[in-house]
Formats: structure tokens, C-alpha cells, sequence
């Protein structure tokens, strides 16, 4: 009769069917064993070399650059997601991460801020750090859409540094549906920045 799997290996067969550049959290593997089980488990396929820890409870299955022969780093946005299905919370991305998102910086933050609904953390990925900030519910109000993510550029950005020309490039890059959502969440943006959220929703005449 054959061997029944153990816990490691029916894990190892589930990561495997996945391929590289699988990001994954311990909770995926609760069907399988208990949580304290599967943790152990993913402790000795990290140990092993099998799967690389990204950061507490959150993995991955390197992929490498065929070109330069070392193991990527997952993007920030996906280890961001991982983060959030582990912790069972909300994030959204902010500051310079945010404006470089929507084409209004090509600046490469070494810190990547998200404001987060839960517990305050740091992981270092590659020659960055990602940062979650604990936020107000009202900051989370607009989590994982794009208008929380224009809402947060325009913040980093400032008053000041709000331009005709940053205007019309949000104008450009969001589409009719980001500007209905964007134009429903006008009510979470500070005062200070809902004259500038009405230019960029404003219908085009003619």
C-alpha cells in the first residue's frame, strides 16, 4: 500500500502546481492541517530552500531571471495583497508609490508606504522596504480602488504641486468607470483637494 502523504509533502505537490513566482500565505494551506501545523511545515520548506519567506506567514517560489541567474523579488502590490489575505485586512497604497503608480512620478521609492486596517508591520524586499501604517477607518474607506489611490497621490503630491498639467494626466489615464468611482468617493478626500477631484470628473464639452 502506499504511504499516505504527510502535511509537508501534499503542501510541496499544492506549491509546486503553482510554479514560480507564486506568492502564498499560511492560510492557504488550512484545509490541509492546523495552522501551527502548516506553519511548521512552511518553516522547513523555507529552511530547505523549496520556498523563500517573504515575511511573517507570507511566501513565495523565487522566480529567476534566466538572464542574470538570481531570484526576482515579487512586486510590493503583490506581497501587499499576500499580506492583506493573511491578516484577513484592507490596504491601499500611498504616497510616492501611489503618484509613481499613476504615471505622475517616476521616482522608485525605497519605502513603500500602504495605509492598512491592520497591524502595523515592515518587510524588506530587495533594496526596498514596505511599510504598513495603521490608518483611521476613514482613510480605508476607499481601500483598493483607484480612486483611493488617486486620492492618496494627490495627497503626497501636496496643494501646491497640483498642476493644470497633473489635472490633465489623470484626466487622460483614468477611464469613464475610475472617474465614476473617483467622482462617488469625493466625500473621503480632505477639503482641500475635492476643488481639484471635480476638475479631474468634470465631463469634456463639445
Amino acid at each position: 500500500m502506499r504511504k499516505p502523504l504527510s502535511l509537508t509533502e501534499k503542501i510541496q505537490k499544492r506549491i509546486r502546481a503553482r510554479g514560480e513566482g507564486a506568492l502564498f500565505v499560511s492560510r492557504d494551506f488550512l484545509d490541509l492541517g492546523t495552522r501551527a501545523a502548516v506553519d511548521q511545515a512552511l518553516s522547513r520548506l523555507a529552511r530547505e530552500g523549496v520556498i523563500r519567506r517573504i515575511g511573517r506567514g507570507v511566501y513565495d517560489v523565487p522566480r529567476v531571471s534566466e538572464r542574470l541567474g538570481i531570484a526576482l523579488s515579487p512586486s510590493p502590490d503583490a506581497v501587499a495583497s499576500a499580506v492583506a489575505k493573511s491578516t484577513a485586512s484592507r490596504f491601499q497604497v500611498s504616497g510616492a508609490q501611489a503618484a509613481n503608480a499613476l504615471g505622475l512620478s517616476t521616482q522608485v521609492p525605497a519605502r513603500v508606504v500602504y495605509l492598512t486596517d491592520g497591524t502595523p508591520r515592515q518587510i524588506k524586499l530587495g533594496n526596498q522596504v514596505l511599510e504598513f501604517r495603521h490608518a483611521a477607518p476613514r482613510s480605508m474607506m476607499t481601500a483598493g480602488r483607484a480612486s483611493g489611490t488617486v486620492i492618496q497621490a494627490l495627497r503626497h503630491l501636496g496643494k501646491k504641486q497640483i498642476s493644470p498639467e497633473v489635472i490633465r494626466h489623470l484626466r487622460t489615464v483614468l477611464g469613464k468607470r475610475e472617474k465614476t468611482m473617483l467622482r462617488k468617493d469625493r466625500a473621503y478626500a480632505p477639503g482641500w483637494m475635492q476643488p481639484f477631484v471635480d476638475e479631474i470628473v468634470a465631463e469634456e464639452k463639445g
